[in-house]
């Protein structure tokens, strides 16, 4: 049966100047993933990323890992790139909510310098998402709710074109990406997508398979067998490698 892994970048440079990079925590993140595959005869698979930093440099060296080749001898030429799954402007939404957090500089601040920073941004972060989904303030966004959606689904039907039984295809994208496509495969609520965003670790890794035609009533359609697996890190014990951002 045709498997899709959808896998989430590795730790990016949160509160910096430019988010989108891997963490020293990230690429470690994305290395174990790799070698975690490795151990387990990972079959032969079709590589695919969003066009991120971040989406790119963790697929790099996951598959170095999976492969045994240095980073620098993988051929990526023949890896597929697609901004269908880019995450949405998280920068964006957050300061379209809080206008002083445009500079990631102050959101720096704020989480140093507030009790329970972390829990509190969060909270701020689930108010700015909400007033994006609303749909009452498209005019304040480049990329609306529905257009991102929409625009994470139709770059997954682009693989599922792709789909053979005897390859894998692996995907390296982000959170928000991945939690919108469960959410299209699953049905569930708007209200719940910012919940699962939060919960998905990075490197984490979600697989759909897809369930093959019964008859021209009931056509291929995908399905979920796990959600935002991090076995890779936890078989370790170290609780450090467990990351949200």
């Amino acid at each position: 049966m045709a498997q899709i892994y959808l896998i989430r970048h590795g730790q990016a440079s949160f509160g910096s100047q430019n988010y989108d990079q891997l963490s020293d925590l990230g690429l470690e993140q994305a290395q174990i993933l790799g070698r975690w595959w490795a151990a387990r005869d990972l079959s032969s698979t079709r590589i695919v990323s969003g066009k991120m930093q971040r989406h790119l440099q963790t697929a790099r060296a996951c598959i170095a890992q999976l492969t045994g080749m240095p980073e620098t001898q993988l051929n990526s030429e023949d890896w597929h790139s697609d901004f269908g799954f880019n995450e949405y402007n998280h920068h964006e939404v957050l300061a379209r909510h809080v206008p002083a957090f445009d500079d990631p500089a102050e959101v720096k601040k704020f989480l140093m310098n507030t009790p329970d920073g972390k829990s509190a941004f969060q909270e701020i972060f689930a108010q700015a998402i909400a007033r994006w989904m609303s749909g009452h303030f498209d005019h304040d966004y480049a990329e609306t709710w529905a257009s991102f959606r929409q625009r994470c689904v139709d770059a997954l039907q682009r693989q599922m074109m792709h789909v053979d039984p005897a390859r894998n295809i692996l995907i390296f994208t982000s959170g928000g990406t991945i939690s919108a496509l469960c959410q299209h495969v699953l049905g569930f609520p708007d209200a719940r997508f910012a919940e699962l965003n939060w919960s998905l670790v990075n490197s984490g890794v979600t697989r759909f398979h897809l369930q093959p035609a019964l008859s021209a009533e009931q056509p291929a359609k995908l399905a979920l067998a796990y959600l935002n697996n991090f076995s890779h890190l936890e078989q370790l014990n170290r609780s450090e490698l467990i990351s949200y951002v």
